[in-house]
């Protein structure tokens, strides 16, 4: 049966992404982004991304990321859900880890260890003319690596 309770290890994480959102996010500034043509906070993403080397939590370690559980990514969605952080971490660090992690070939890796240092950020677009449960028929990859700017 699984432990329902955070270990020390998670909670350390959850505290440590929590003062960081209460440096970074309040709530004017979060309302502030909302208003304007940014998608995300660039500089908050590459400090979780790279910094704290949180958006790599999925990706295995060979593969440049953490090689952590679902539990610890679970603890960090709940973090930046609490602050309405405006950083792509659902879609990119999640969904589209996910995703590429059920493909095969050095391309799929590639994106993979790009996902997990930041430099990219990812989202998963499904057809609608696709059926449930059918596999992907191609994975591509569009557009240039995010830099941070």
């Amino acid at each position: 049966m699984t432990d329902l309770l955070y270990s020390e290890e998670e909670e350390a994480l959850r505290s440590a992404v929590r003062d960081l959102l209460t440096d970074r996010c309040d709530a004017a500034s979060v309302l502030a982004r909302a208003e304007s043509d940014a998608p995300h906070d660039a500089e908050l993403w590459k400090t979780l991304a790279g910094g704290m080397g949180l958006a790599g939590l999925l990706v295995p370690e060979e593969l440049g990321g953490q090689g952590a559980t679902h539990r610890e990514a679970a603890v960090v969605l709940e973090e930046l859900g609490r602050a309405v952080a405006p950083v792509p971490y659902l879609t990119s660090a999640v969904v589209a880890t996910e995703a590429l992690l059920a493909c095969d070939g050095s391309e799929a890796a590639a994106l993979l260890g790009a996902l997990a240092s930041g430099r990219t950020v990812g989202a998963l677009a499904v057809s609608l003319a696709a059926a449930p449960g059918a596999a992907f028929k191609d994975v591509r990859h569009e557009g240039a690596p995010c830099t941070g700017s």
